[in-house]
């Protein structure tokens, strides 16, 4: 028989490859007065910081809180943020930093991620990506604090309730002038998906 038959024949009767098993992920419904959108938290590759989201989640930290800051660096495309904003009765203590580089899951358009000052001081204020932003993963190759923001999940339905969160009209003054919200959207609820 040629050898190409053979490599044919070989090709007929091997197994297709398993599929890769798919990371596991809880997913959270947050309803919010512009809408809902649901976000697939990475409870397997970011354990330490979907484990923090998913106790603020919980124990109904979120319920009530803002969405408080847009930045909008294009057409589609920046960023938006919501948590508990320093609140003492609300936020928890501090995480260790996972790195994109240790966890895999990057800034890709809809990522979800906690804010953070240096690492291991995020607590329960998140972003969420609108585009791609590799700037914000750890890179290693950068001086100083290269180790960018600890993202967790991404939004896999509603992404158009956040474009109209960063569509939100900002305020001139404040903290982060040009970015915070002026009419702050308010989380009603937060919850896991069964």
């Amino acid at each position: 028989m040629p050898i190409i038959c053979l490599f044919a024949a070989a090709l007929q009767t091997a197994p297709a490859p398993a599929p890769a098993p798919q990371p596991k992920t809880e997913r959270v419904a947050i309803d919010t007065d512009k809408g809902r959108f649901v976000v697939a938290v990475e409870t397997d590759r970011a354990p330490v910081t979907a484990a923090n989201f998913l106790k603020y989640v919980d124990q109904k930290r979120l319920d009530g809180i803002t969405f408080y800051r847009t930045v909008k660096a294009g057409e589609k495309f920046g960023f938006v943020q919501f948590g508990v904003q320093n609140d003492p009765k609300r936020a928890l203590p501090p995480i260790r930093h996972e790195p994109t580089t240790q966890t895999g899951v990057k800034h890709l358009d809809g990522a979800i991620s906690v804010a953070r000052f240096e690492p291991g001081s995020a607590r329960g204020d998140f972003t969420i990506s609108v585009g791609d932003q590799p700037s914000l993963d750890a890179d290693p190759t950068k001086p100083g604090d290269n180790l960018g923001y600890a993202a967790f999940g991404r939004v896999v339905e509603g992404m158009d309730v956040i474009y109209n969160i960063l569509n939100a009209p900002t305020q001139p003054g404040g903290h982060f002038p040009g970015q915070m919200i002026a009419q702050p959207i308010k989380v009603l609820h937060a919850a896991r998906l069964k």
